[in-house]
């Protein structure tokens, strides 16, 4: 999976929001100073994450962006699909819906088993888990074991 600036950037700016006080809204520069978030894309992926369901907005001077939901209901994997869609794609498809004749016959398995598995972690890691720093263990031994094989230092 590669995950582009605007999956970091909203999640960051989720983070952000749920890091917080929710007794009032946080305006949109204090979001991009405090995440080095550039101004100019925050709009757009602040608009993405409220049509979404994952941020609330409020207009005017006292106006600003809230969590829509408590920081703990909302999983990584929501934040992401709202800006960028499915976690895996393969050419513009699920993987489910790719098919390959041959020796590659195996690869639709593949992209599906790789969609599971990041499915697994991202829909089991709330905002919450990353604002206390405190992952969920599965995810945690996944760290581990990238650790002992190398893939981590």
């Amino acid at each position: 999976m590669y995950v582009n600036a605007q999956a970091d950037y909203a999640v960051r700016a989720v983070v952000e929001l749920a890091d917080s006080s929710q007794a009032r809204p946080r305006k949109l520069e204090e979001i991009a100073s405090s995440q080095a978030i550039p101004a100019s894309i925050l709009p757009s992926i602040l608009m993405q994450l409220r049509n979404a369901g994952v941020v609330r907005s409020q207009r005017g001077h006292n106006g600003g962006y809230w969590l829509a939901l408590p920081a703990n209901q909302l999983y990584l994997s929501s934040v992401i699909r709202a800006v960028g869609g499915p976690l895996v794609d393969v050419r513009g498809q699920a993987p489910e819906e790719v098919a390959y004749v041959g020796a590659a016959a195996t690869l639709q398995q593949v992209w599906v088993a790789l969609d599971a598995s990041l499915r697994k972690v991202l829909e089991s890691v709330t905002v919450a888990d990353v604002v206390a720093g405190e992952l969920p263990r599965d995810t945690l031994a996944l760290i581990r074991d990238a650790q002992r094989s190398g893939a981590v230092p």
